[in-house]
């Protein structure tokens, strides 16, 4: 207790500051700007390679730095010699393992105006990648209305379902009419059951939806409409139907259902729904393919 009694707080801190230079309000504003931009730099790079080769290249050296210092610690002078022999070397074939994706960071800075930089588009790019999901689920639907396929496709908005997502079996591929109309396809191994997409990619497929319980729902909407009826009940999804006896079209949302869509005010429903003014930011697909009935 005497040792702790005799230490002042205040001047410790003081003399931390002092130190650090933080007694200065310029230096502060040029140390918060110093992490700031080193921040920033990792972040970019961990967006760039993560969805890359580059990104496990990345974890391996990690791994063998990792384990440099824990040779080094240990006292292993053996491994340890071997480790930054090893690091040594990698130093200079950086260079060549990271050759395309430094070719594409530079390419791709080139390029960027400084807004594109500071990431100022960021909802407009979503806006894009948005803008073709939902071409490619009108051009599915049309496809498939003009051949009576049944379908049923849920677009999933603030309400996660992902409890939906875990009942099927998992895809994680890109959202493209090409692979909707496979799976929609009769006889097909997956077109029971509904296709989940999630962060504009097919997240599942075969998945099983719930019905709704509104008793006067009319006797000729099957199956698949009460499917679509039951995830708006439960969520604020949006839910597209293809009717397999009629070949229309129809649109769910909120529990109500609006029948025989074209492809333009599907697009629309779609747009109006999914890309509002400010909030594109918060919107992630998911789709669903029910079971033909």
């Amino acid at each position: 207790m005497d040792l702790f009694s005799n230490i002042n707080l205040r001047d410790l801190f003081n003399n931390f500051v002092g130190y650090m230079g933080f007694d200065n309000p310029l230096y502060v504003i040029r140390a918060f700007l110093d992490i700031g931009i080193v921040t920033w730099v990792v972040y970019k790079l961990i967006i760039l390679v993560r969805e890359t080769r580059a990104w496990q290249l990345i974890k391996g050296l990690l791994l063998i730095i990792i384990a440099t210092e824990m040779s080094g610690f240990l006292e292993l002078k053996t491994i340890n010699y071997l480790l930054r022999s090893v690091l040594s070397v990698l130093a200079i074939g950086a260079i060549v393992l990271f050759q395309p994706e430094l070719r594409r960071a530079l390419e791709k800075i080139g390029r960027s105006r400084f807004k594109d930089l500071l990431n100022f588009d960021e909802a407009s790019s979503l806006r894009v990648q948005t803008t073709a999901v939902i071409e490619e689920i009108v051009k599915t639907c049309t496809y498939l209305s003009s051949r009576y396929i049944g379908a049923l496709i849920v677009i999933e908005r603030d309400v996660k379902i992902g409890e939906i997502i875990n009942s099927g079996i998992e895809l994680d591929s890109h959202v493209s009419s090409e692979l909707l109309i496979n799976i929609f396809t009769p006889d097909t191994p997956l077109h029971d059951g509904a296709v989940v997409i999630r962060n504009n990619k097919v997240k599942a497929a075969a998945c099983l939806l719930p019905l709704t319980d509104n008793p006067s729902l009319s006797k000729e909407l099957g199956m698949r409409h009460r499917s679509a009826l039951g995830i708006t009940e439960v969520s604020d999804s949006i839910a597209i139907v293809v009717s397999e006896e009629s070949g229309k079209i129809s649109f769910a949302l909120n529990g109500g259902l609006t029948r025989n869509l074209t492809a333009d005010t599907l697009r629309k429903a779609l747009n109006k729904n999914l890309l509002p003014e400010r909030e594109a930011n918060s919107k992630k697909l998911i789709l669903w393919r029910g079971k033909t009935k």
